[in-house]
């Protein structure tokens, strides 16, 4: 069976922007190892260097979690269909060095995830979801010291299709992390969706209105933790959840091994409504301090 052309001109855009960010990210993080960040007696991040650090950081870094990861859906038998490759590449652009108004600083942040059927013949792309924001992100101090961040963001995200299988959305976020020790880290984010997609009216029952965790880190800073439950827009209680491990390779680098259970709907937006239960692992490259959500 051919290929279909939308297929291998996906492909190649992939690799290209995957390529390009590795590189990129490889540049950030030799920058970043020379910032000197600060810390008190008691371990905590004092605030005039992590100023600094947002002055002087690389206009381009990591977002959100980039993974390569392969696995299986939970439950059923493995099969070439239920099986794939789910992989992220997420970025963020630095638009203004100095800080605006309230001590915020302008960003323009890319999120792209894509799920691969890399056992099927011809190895096909299923689904490709495409995230955009703008927004302000304004580090967080108390008494003297970094304790997180806050986010606010105008979001738009869709899948890049047309007619019955199109999907898309709009949002406006409210999100923050906050620092509780050197181990643990905890987060929330609320949006107010606008639902502009004809063919995904009630996509908010699926993915979500709102979403909190929490994220561990070891003393040695090797292993990592986190688990996120994602609300969604019913009164019932209930949640898609997202379990993560990982274990940082090298000490001096932020790559670790990775794994990633998730169960609910809405892990792409194709197939939005279909429940899911899936394992992954592969590697992961993690932002300096902690990940966006």
């Amino acid at each position: 069976m051919k290929e279909p052309a939308y297929t291998r001109s996906c492909l190649r855009c992939i690799l290209r922007t995957f390529l390009t960010t590795l590189i990129l990210c490889n540049l950030t993080i030799t920058s970043s190892h020379a910032q000197i960040i600060v810390k008190n007696n008691n371990d905590k991040i004092i605030a005039d260097s992590i100023r600094r650090a947002f002055d002087d950081e690389p206009y381009f870094g990591l977002y959100k979690d980039n993974y390569f990861i392969f696995g299986t859906s939970i439950g059923p038998k493995p099969t070439k269909q239920n099986s794939n490759v789910k992989f992220q590449i997420s970025i963020a652009q630095k638009l203004t060095k100095s800080t605006l108004p309230f001590g915020t600083y302008l960003y323009l942040f890319y999120t792209q995830k894509a799920f691969w059927n890399v056992l099927e013949n011809s190895m096909p792309f299923h689904d490709l979801n495409f995230n955009l924001g703008v927004g302000l992100a304004k580090p967080l101090f108390a008494d003297g010291a970094y304790i997180g961040k806050a986010i606010f963001q105008i979001e738009h995200e869709s899948n890049g299709r047309d007619s019955i299988q199109s999907r898309s959305w709009n949002r406006i976020s409210f999100g923050a992390n906050i620092i509780i020790d050197r181990n643990m880290m905890v987060h929330g984010k609320y949006w107010i969706p606008i639902v502009d997609g004809e063919n995904n009216r009630d996509i908010t029952k699926y993915v979500g209105i709102c979403q909190a965790g929490v994220n561990y880190i070891s003393d040695n800073r090797r292993f990592m933790g986190s688990l996120t439950f994602v609300k969604r827009a019913k009164w019932s209680p209930s949640f898609n959840t997202i379990f993560e491990l990982g274990y940082k390779i090298s000490k001096n680098d932020n790559q670790y091994l990775f794994l990633q259970y998730y169960n609910g709907y809405g892990e792409g937006l194709l197939d939005y409504k279909t429940y899911r239960s899936e394992l992954r692992i592969g590697m992961v490259i993690r932002p300096k301090y902690f990940s966006d959500f």
